[in-house]
């Protein structure tokens, strides 16, 4: 199964596969970026298919507190080291974190180079390794450093998923129900009674939030528009993540407790039913997903999201549903209704 990315610039189009890794093959060297843990369970069956002149393995320590500049400095310095050049192809072979760094440094390695996204996590696989932004963290929040940088291709697995953890598959099913309160109520309904643990029913999960997420890019690839709809949940999220130190919650967990605060603001501005809140809940619960937060200093969390890359001349852009399968950007929410919603979580 294939699925097209259009871009405005044709070369720099691409396509998902789904279920399709059965062999690629690459002119020149090629570094795989990977983790000890995916290496462990998946690197043989990636270097199986791969057919290339050399090849070399790069792993990194796995977690989102890595994703920072001292992990990109420590890949370049390795690739430098084995002398890659621009006919080179980087392959980030993991999760999200595995995916926005190795983009990010194929961005900048010698002004650009091309790379494939194998993403190991159904987060990866119906979010982060489609749609070309790259990055990574630093103290002062989530993805502030980084480029809109498209790979090549994006190869997603369900066999990769079968040895994931519950809790991180659970994290990704979070980005799909994202996906599906802001553009596809039957998608949402559908989760309501959807057993993920059925191959056909995963496989038709990731199909749709690849659709959908496809059609968002090739609309607005660098987040000009339509796109920031995406950040849905992400505005709270990225505050959450920041303030527990990327350690507390997987990045799919924050989202749903993103969305949780987002549909109150939503609730509190008529633009979404308390039905439809519960709905959402719900949904998020059936997956073990969290829907609260302890905010120790809602101050201290308002001002945060100031560093938000969608906040813009001290105004601060809220993505909402605006009933489900809709959606609302909203800059003129008055500090005292957010504050109120953020008082809910104290």
């Amino acid at each position: 199964m294939q699925i097209d990315i259009n871009l405005k610039q044709n070369e720099q189009s691409y396509k998902i596969f789904i279920n399709e890794l059965d062999t690629i093959t690459l002119k020149g060297k090629v570094a795989i970026i990977t983790n000890p843990k995916v290496s462990g369970l998946h690197l043989n069956t990636l270097l199986s298919a791969l057919n290339c002149d050399e090849r070399f393995i790069i792993s990194v320590a796995d977690g989102e507190e890595y994703k920072n500049l001292a992990t990109c400095q420590s890949i370049l310095e390795q690739l430098f080291t084995s002398k890659l050049d621009r006919t080179s192809t980087l392959i980030a072979f993991g999760g999200g974190v595995i995916s926005d760094m190795t983009g990010f440094v194929a961005s900048i390695y010698e002004r650009g180079i091309k790379f494939i996204n194998i993403p190991t996590t159904l987060l990866s696989q119906v979010d982060a390794s489609v749609g070309g932004k790259t990055g990574v963290n630093n103290k002062f929040g989530k993805n502030l450093i980084g480029s809109f940088y498209q790979p090549s291709a994006v190869y997603c697995e369900t066999k990769f998923l079968k040895t994931l953890p519950e809790r991180e598959f659970s994290a990704g099913v979070a980005e799909a129900v994202k996906m599906a309160v802001m553009f596809d109520k039957d998608m949402l309904f559908w989760l309501e009674s959807a057993d993920l643990s059925d191959e056909n029913e995963l496989k038709r999960l990731i199909k749709r939030a690849v659709e959908l997420k496809a059609q968002v890019v090739s609309k607005d690839e660098k987040e000009r528009g339509i796109r920031a709809v995406l950040n849905y949940g992400h505005t709270f999220a990225h505050v959450i993540e920041n303030f527990t130190n990327y350690k507390q919650f997987l990045h799919g967990e924050a989202v749903s407790i993103g969305m949780c605060m987002a549909n109150k603001l939503a609730l509190n501005l008529g633009l979404l039913s308390q039905n439809e809140c519960d709905l959402v809940t719900k949904i998020l619960k059936r997956f073990s997903l969290p829907v609260s937060y302890k905010i120790d200093d809602i101050d201290a969390f308002y001002d945060a999201f100031l560093l938000d890359k969608k906040s813009e001349n001290s105004k601060i852009k809220f993505i909402l549903p605006n009933q489900i399968g809709s959606h609302a950007i909203r800059d003129d929410v008055k500090k005292e209704m957010v504050l109120e919603i953020l008082s809910e979580f104290k």
